[in-house]
């Protein structure tokens, strides 16, 4: 039935990717997708639940997190194509639930890099304050999309890079405050610990993880996909379980936390707390602590971009952004239209509100992929190399888990939530106008 569904998408006007990926090229992807979300993000979930009713949020999360990658790697593998979640619920669930997931996994990619592009003018604000943050955030989005048009094992490589780097920055970071640490800091002046606290918290540790699955969007260009999506991305999430703990801990526990709740760059200001504003040291954490950002921003852009190209090809966008450019074989026009559309919200949008209605995408996400994975395996005459541990335990998990999140988020959330649904309603509409033929003849 795939390979049906699949020759169909590859006989559009895009035609194929180039397959050149490699086991560290995914654990790149997945690790840059994700690492900004520990730079900056999180934090805001301190204003909501505190250190330590954070901590307990972020855990849950996690194990979420887990469970959703150990399910979504038997996806990749089964059906390895560039639309993801859309090429999932399409095949398992049928066109409506593939235009949900398309849609969604669209809202998760487009508006997270935003909130990225903000944070690293914030950053560059920190050590050069006469650079307007916008201005700055508007200008790489520029320079990144150049990058991402040179190819995708071009992209891959230089996105390797920078997350090694942004690793390593992290790695030495947690060396720099965990010795400092105390938990008396941690713990004080702790909000009044209740559940309404936790659940508010929830889309600020959902953005420690957020945009892992843009590992699938990329298993077209993957040489081994039963080899490298299970190594590199499993590899991946478990790396970034560590950072994040690592993180939270070592920022918390050297100062006032409050003082970095409603801050882009509190790894900085961690680190000024135990060094010293004024220290050379803090000025060049600042300025490598960029490579996280940018591992994540470049990577989100591969993502958004494979996810336009996809849902082009498949006929539910104009049929110009799956175009690809001749000598390169890069969704050149999808790369375009992401970043356009990323220029306006770096103008328009609030770092919190992005990251909320970028994690409200993600949920509805993470649920279709879970219910994809099970119609999936109801109506499989043949096994894959990679069996998801525990099944069906651990997809249901996933599934209860992204469903608590996402009542949390609309809770809490009502008029992000009522634009992104309101949204949905409008393009659910247009695809059912669409089918019956209205106005073919008008």
């Amino acid at each position: 039935m795939f390979d049906t569904f699949h020759m169909s998408m590859s006989n559009q006007i895009g035609g194929a990717l180039k397959k050149v990926l490699g086991t560290w090229h995914v654990w790149g992807l997945a690790v840059g997708l994700v690492i900004s979300g520990e730079y900056f993000g999180w934090n805001y979930g301190w204003r909501e639940a505190g250190p330590w009713g954070f901590m307990i949020t972020t855990l849950a999360v996690t194990l979420m997190y887990v469970c959703f990658m150990l399910s979504l790697t038997e996806l990749a593998i089964r059906i390895p194509d560039a639309g993801g979640p859309f090429a999932y619920a399409s095949q398992a669930l049928g066109p409506v639930a593939g235009l949900i997931a398309g849609y969604a996994t669209f809202v998760e990619f487009v508006f997270a890099p935003p909130a990225i592009a903000l944070a690293i003018g914030s950053y560059i604000h920190f050590m050069v304050p006469a650079v307007d943050v916008r201005h700055f955030a508007g200008s790489i989005y520029v320079l990144f999309t150049l990058i991402n048009l040179l190819g995708i094992r071009e992209s891959a490589i230089f996105n390797l890079g920078v997350t090694i780097l942004a690793v390593a920055e992290l790695i030495l970071f947690c060396f720099i405050t965990l010795p400092h640490f105390e938990g008396s800091r941690f713990m004080m002046h702790q909000p009044e610990f209740s559940f309404p606290n936790l659940f508010a918290a929830l889309p600020f540790a959902i953005w420690f993880y957020l945009g892992i699955e843009g590992v699938s969007m990329v298993t077209e260009e993957v040489r081994d996909p039963s080899r490298s999506i299970p190594r590199g991305g499993l590899t991946g999430i478990f790396t970034l379980v560590l950072l994040a703990i690592g993180v939270m801990l070592g920022t918390g526990g050297v100062g006032d936390w409050r003082s970095v709740a409603n801050i882009d760059h509190p790894l900085p200001a961690a680190i000024a707390s135990v060094l010293g504003a004024e220290s050379i040291w803090t000025k060049v954490f600042a300025g490598i602590g960029i490579f996280g950002l940018i591992a994540s921003f470049h990577s989100l852009i591969i993502g958004y971009s494979r996810q336009i190209f996809a849902l082009s090809r498949e006929g539910l966008l104009p049929p110009v952004l799956s175009r690809l450019s001749q000598r390169n074989r890069t969704p050149y026009a999808a790369l375009i239209l992401g970043s356009l559309i990323g220029m306006v919200c770096v103008y328009t949008g609030t770092t919190s509100h992005v990251i909320t209605l970028s994690a409200l995408g993600a949920v509805v996400v993470y649920i279709l992929c879970m219910a994809s994975l099970m119609g999936i395996r109801k109506r499989a005459t043949e096994g894959s190399s990679y069996s998801t541990p525990f099944y069906p335990l651990t997809p249901l998990l996933t599934m209860l888990m992204s469903g608590i999140c996402l009542l949390a988020i609309l809770w809490y959330n009502p008029m992000i939530s009522l634009v992104f649904f309101g949204a949905l309603a409008l393009l659910l509409v247009w695809h059912r106008l669409k089918r019956t033929g209205f106005g073919e003849n008008g």
